[in-house]
């Protein structure tokens, strides 16, 4: 790989005019009053910065490369699909040959009967393009007034208005306000609020019979859809559904004719131990929407993924056509690396390697939570993991969120060389689905010291 070198003063005058010229996404002005960070190559699971710095990427560069960085598979696609063809629009009647070869690929991966695709460029789009959809279903099938959506509190679905409009954190929406109407929420439905004493299934039930109280109060015949992650993700740290619950919930909108949407932007493509985080519990949904590591974050692609069933109503003549598009959802150069990060996954097996080395993950974190007392709940499955910091752990003790511990700890990894993500005081870890046992060991020894230094700091 060509090691390019950047001199100090270059460095220095990227980073003035990346502040000066550039509103990052979700931008930190305190982060950003630091200075900024500019990074200039990657290779494998690690990322090179502008002074030639190696960190060890553990979130996968936002749950994206999961085959790591700059695999030369992918470039040889990519670059021979450029000689060919770079760019032809999936426009009213046109499309191209690695369009198609992606779809039909999709359709034997996906779950169950999902297999007709929608192609768009983001996981935000693929939400919005999956809400549009639910509702002129209805529309094609004399139900205009089904209108209404369903979701849970306290999960992300997207940062377009309608993706928003069903995010049920406030730090997204409160800025937006008003949003789409007709926008519910029901509730988070997570293992870990299960009462103590309780029984997890029976509180599983009882998250099932609340929403179904909502659909009952709403009406369901004015409901056009419930959009859900099967496991919420890194803003709230991979929390498990209770038992039976998604079974549950597909039974309900099956009993109220309303479509499910799953949002798997997250967790699908091998995250969880399965290609996708539905099939640990063998229900699929209407429509799903995937992203991220879809692509391996070679180039932007997402899809809108429904069943024949539902695409059959945009087909029965003129006038019937689903509305919705954009100029580059199925970019050629895009289908075209996609096909190849998705061979990489299978031919190196990443799907089991998550099962595997994931499991491993998780041994060494519980013994990690063994000897600090301010790690409290670890949650998630396969290689998605949260780290909970607590006060008091056994206490069930939140931090003072003042302190910013988390944060702390983020930056401690930064300067010795591992990219660690933090929401607030979860510490998440999603790392590519390459990661060895080897590197595993690199990345909870580093939060080994990370935590203990914090310990000190905070007098904790």
């Amino acid at each position: 790989m060509t090691k390019r070198k950047t001199t100090g003063t270059k460095a220095a005058a990227l980073a003035k005019d990346a502040l000066r010229l550039i509103i990052p996404h979700f931008a930190s002005n305190a982060e950003l009053a630091r200075g900024a960070k500019i990074f200039t190559r990657g290779e494998g699971c690690y990322v090179y910065d502008v002074d030639g710095k190696k960190y060890f990427d553990s979130f996968a560069t936002l749950l994206t490369t999961v085959c790591g960085h700059c695999r030369p598979e992918v470039t040889r696609a990519v670059t021979e699909q450029m000689n060919r063809l770079e760019f032809f629009p999936n426009y009213v009647d046109t499309f191209t040959e690695p369009l198609v070869e992606l779809a039909r690929r999709l359709a034997d991966l996906m779950p169950g009967d999902l297999e007709v695709s929608f192609f768009v460029n983001s996981g935000s789009e693929a939400n919005e393009a999956a809400l549009k959809m639910a509702r002129q279903y209805h529309v094609e099938r004399g139900e205009r007034q089904r209108h209404k959506f369903i979701a849970r509190r306290d999960s992300y679905h997207a940062t377009t208005l309608g993706g928003t409009s069903v995010t049920g954190l406030s730090w997204f929406r409160e800025y937006f306000e008003p949003l789409l109407p007709g926008c519910l929420f029901t509730n988070a439905a997570r293992l870990r609020d299960c009462p103590p004493g309780t029984d997890p299934a029976e509180y599983g039930r009882q998250c099932l019979r609340e929403l179904e109280q909502l659909i009952l109060f709403e009406k369901p015949e004015l409901i056009a859809g419930m959009i859900m992650d099967p496991i919420p993700g890194s803003n709230t740290g991979f929390p498990l559904p209770p038992p039976r619950y998604l079974e549950g919930v597909r039974a309900l909108c099956d009993k109220h004719g309303i479509l499910l949407i799953f949002d798997e932007v997250q967790t699908g493509f091998g995250k969880t131990g399965k290609w996708f985080a539905c099939q640990h519990w063998d229900v699929v949904p209407d429509i799903m929407t995937i992203g991220k590591g879809f692509t391996g974050g070679f180039i932007p692609l997402a899809a809108t993924v429904t069943t024949p069933k539902v695409a059959e109503v945009f087909r029965r003549g003129p006038g019937t056509e689903f509305r919705s598009g954009g100029t580059y959802g199925g970019h050629t150069v895009a289908c075209a690396a996609t096909l190849a990060n998705l061979d990489i996954i299978e031919k190196e097996h990443l799907v089991e390697n998550a099962t595997r080395t994931g499991a491993y993950l998780k041994g060494k974190l519980d013994r990690l939570a063994a000897k600090y007392a301010i790690i409290g709940e670890i949650s998630g499955i396969g290689l998605l993991w949260a780290v909970r910091l607590m006060a008091d752990g056994k206490a069930n003790k939140p931090l003072d969120a003042k302190l910013k511990v988390g944060s702390w700890i983020r930056d401690w990894c930064y300067r010795n060389g591992m990219i660690l993500r933090n929401n607030g005081d979860i510490l998440v870890l999603a790392p590519p689905l390459i990661i060895t046992r080897k590197e595993v060991d690199l990345v909870v020894g580093l939060m080994d010291k990370a935590i203990g230094a914090a310990v000190k700091e905070f007098d904790l």
